[in-house]
């Protein structure tokens, strides 16, 4: 079976950092080509994420028992991978179920 080139969309800074919209900023990279940029970021938001739920004690017989995090990658042109943006703020989303022990 032939190995099949799937393309990302990038995008293009400027030098203020802020992400260019016009067509002549969007390029295109090779999926494959991406993959330690996105496994970094991934990891990243990852360890974020469990770190962030060991610092969270029981209480009152209550813990928490899953949690579920949502969160989009921007693949910048020249280098690296950011957290998806929607307008000025990250696109984040973190789902937390509590439950009684």
């Amino acid at each position: 079976m032939p190995e099949a080139n799937v393309l990302v969309e990038t995008v293009r800074f400027d030098s203020s950092g802020t992400r260019q919209i016009a067509p002549r900023g969007r390029t295109t990279a090779l999926l494959q080509d991406r993959r330690d940029d996105i496994e970094a970021a991934i990891s990243e938001a990852s360890a974020i994420i469990q770190d962030s739920v060991t610092k969270v004690e029981d209480k009152a017989g209550w813990r928490v028992s899953s949690i579920e995090a949502k969160f989009g990658l921007t693949l910048a042109a020249e280098a690296g991978v950011i957290l998806s943006k929607a307008s000025a703020e990250a696109s984040f989303e973190v789902t937390v179920t509590i439950e009684r022990g």
